[in-house]
Formats: structure tokens, C-alpha cells, sequence
């Protein structure tokens, strides 16, 4: 594995193909500022119009264009922690600009070997993991082109995929 920064991850974000896709393991996350004050004004209860998904839904709709898919399936604890409530909500506007976005409840993925942390998968050739500590910051990214290191994530994704509930479907409780 080799460490990287969050710019060279962006260059493969630019980069990729056809494919890129995300698991995501965790229940929180608290990797941004920016992320920390929206969660907290949801959850006071205050009104978001979203805006500051602008640039994300934007790359969606870019790539989908481009004949590119981002797919994300996420691993859920039910009931549902606040912040994947939030989330859920968050991702509303990237899911109508294209992104594919699944929810498979972790009661039923106890046979699937999954990594030790969340990542991106670039084409099934390039992956990277996203280390984050205890209370949800990143400490890392490493990146791996090990073709069993490629394997694991490849099929990871696409075991959760196979029972992944549809963004629009899933109801968070």
C-alpha cells in the first residue's frame, strides 16, 4: 500500500474511465468542516437547501454524460444512526444527478469478506482506502494496484451491491 494525498486521489476521480465505485462501512462520519456544521444544523433542525452539493452533483451529471458511473453501496447498522438519517438526506440531489446509491442493512452481509476499511475502486484496477480514526477523521489514504487487493474490493462491492435497497427505496428508521 502506498500512502496518498487527497489531490492524487482527485487526479483518479479525473482520470477514471468507466467505473468508480464506494463502499462505505462506517455509521459516522466527520471527515470535513464543512460536512461536522451541516450535520449539526440538521440535526437542530435547520433548513438546507443543499447548495453545497452543487460541485458534486455537477461531476455526477459530468460523468454520466460521459458514459462514466459513480456507484456507491454503503453498509448500514439498523436502526440507522443519525448521521446516515442525514446522509441519506444529503444524497437525494447526487442520486437524481446520476450517482447510484445503495444501502444494504449489515444484518445481512455477516458471510461477506469485506475490508478492514471503506474505499474507492477506480476502474477494478485502482483502489483506495480511506483510514479514518475513532471519531471519524481521515488518517490516511492508501492506495494498492495488488490484483488481490483488487479482487477482495471488487467482490465486496459487488456482494453488498447484490442486496444494496435502491437510495430511493430505502427507508432509514
Amino acid at each position: 500500500m502506498e500512502s496518498i494525498s487527497a489531490e492524487e486521489r482527485g487526479e483518479l476521480f479525473a482520470t477514471f474511465r468507466k467505473t468508480a465505485d464506494h463502499l462505505e462501512l462506517r455509521d459516522f462520519y466527520a471527515s470535513s468542516d464543512l460536512e461536522k456544521s451541516r450535520f449539526a444544523a440538521w440535526l437542530a433542525g435547520e433548513p438546507d437547501d443543499l447548495g453545497w452539493m452543487g460541485e458534486w452533483c455537477e461531476r455526477m451529471r459530468r460523468a454520466r454524460a460521459a458514459g462514466r458511473s459513480y456507484r456507491r453501496a454503503i453498509v448500514v447498522s439498523e436502526p440507522v444512526s443519525d448521521y446516515r438519517r442525514f446522509a441519506h438526506h444529503v444524497l437525494g440531489p447526487a442520486v437524481e444527478a446520476g450517482e447510484e446509491v445503495g444501502y444494504a442493512p449489515r444484518r445481512l452481509l455477516s458471510g461477506v469478506a469485506l475490508p478492514g476499511n471503506d474505499f474507492w475502486l477506480f476502474d477494478e484496477a485502482v483502489a483506495v482506502f480511506t483510514v479514518f480514526s475513532g471519531d471519524g477523521a481521515v488518517v490516511d489514504r492508501q492506495k494498492s494496484t495488488d490484483p488481490v487487493v483488487i479482487e477482495l474490493c471488487r467482490a465486496a462491492f459487488a456482494s453488498v451491491r447484490s442486496v444494496a435497497i435502491p437510495h430511493g427505496d430505502y427507508r432509514p428508521s
